[in-house]
């Protein structure tokens, strides 16, 4: 195991705190040790070519969300991918929990009938959590700042989960609040998904941190909420929401459970959380709704050209 940082300081004190090697690029690891699979965690615009470099060496990949800010290099990396056989996972960290993965799970059974609709609203005050927001990629749009290719995503692709790809979609979005910074902080999106239809507002600003999903389906309804790490169910008319499972996470833990399902698959027992098929759905949409913001209407999702 070992680590690449390109800054000496920082590259001396992990390396010095964890005990492990650390090395200035990927290049340079993977000529001192071998190396079965990698962990992508550099800025956006950097994950597709490294992702190419390490997939030609036969590596399996964990790449961090987003997928890119382009669809550029996608194609290449994916007939790589098929072949040489090599197990790939997006890192939508989300897809790691277990209430929403049950919540899924129970969605698909059928024993909710056919989802109709899904609503999502999220949120939370940046510059709580992300102090130096001003000074990171975040204030950079070509970095992958702004709240539709940094936060979105996420949202977005938990929707996909369910619902399958985005088709179309329509976007409102704006910079409204954040100090320092021009990028979009607010955001109302429309999405079609096939017959299913969606709506997510999620903003970069509000006092409470959430994120709640509702998935409105013809026998019921059911509604997941990072805050409790729960999710609940509603199945008599005029009724209420019941509580099904509740969990207790630290958002260590998150990132635990992520890293512990990639070794999983790279052992063969589990498939992806996010397979590279779902990453590039997310990025296409992603990329429709970037457009959608310029021309203020719908946008057909396209396809990757294979």
């Amino acid at each position: 195991m070992a680590f690449c940082e390109p800054m000496d300081d920082r590259r001396r004190e992990v390396s010095e705190r964890y005990g492990v090697n650390g090395y200035p690029s990927w290049e340079q690891a993977l000529e001192n040790e071998p190396f079965s699979a990698a962990v992508i965690a550099s800025p956006a615009p950097m994950h597709i070519p490294m992702a190419r470099g390490l997939a030609d060496r036969g590596l399996d990949l964990l790449i961090e969300k987003p997928l890119s800010l382009k669809p550029d290099g996608i194609a290449e990396l994916l007939e790589t991918v098929r072949q040489k056989n090599l197990r790939v996972g997006v890192g939508f960290v989300y897809r790691a929990l277990p209430a929403l993965q049950n919540m899924r799970a129970a969605v698909q059974s059928g024993q909710f009938g056919r989802i109709v609709q899904i609503q999502v609203t999220s949120g939370q005050n940046f510059p709580f959590y992300r102090p130096a927001y001003r000074d990171i990629y975040y204030a950079d749009p070509a970095q992958g700042g702004g709240l539709i290719q940094d936060s979105l995503p996420h949202q977005l692709n938990a929707v996909e989960w369910f619902a399958g790809p985005a088709t179309k979609v329509v976007v409102d979005a704006s910079h409204e609040v954040l100090d320092g910074v021009e990028v979009e902080d607010t955001l109302n999106l429309i999405s079609r998904h096939g017959s299913v239809m969606s709506s997510i507002s999620v903003n970069q600003h509000q006092y409470v941190n959430e994120f709640v999903i509702t998935v409105l389906c013809t026998e019921g309804a059911v509604r997941w909420e990072l805050k409790g790490q729960r999710w609940l169910a509603a199945r008599e008319i005029g009724g209420d929401w019941t509580e099904m499972e509740s969990f207790v996470h630290e958002r260590d833990d998150y990132y635990i459970r992520q890293a512990e399902a990639f070794l999983d698959l790279l052992d063969g027992r589990a498939d992806p959380l996010c397979s590279l098929d779902d990453g590039i759905s997310t990025l296409m949409s992603t990329l429709a709704i970037s457009k959608s913001r310029k021309t203020g209407s719908w946008e057909t999702v396209q396809p990757v050209n294979i």
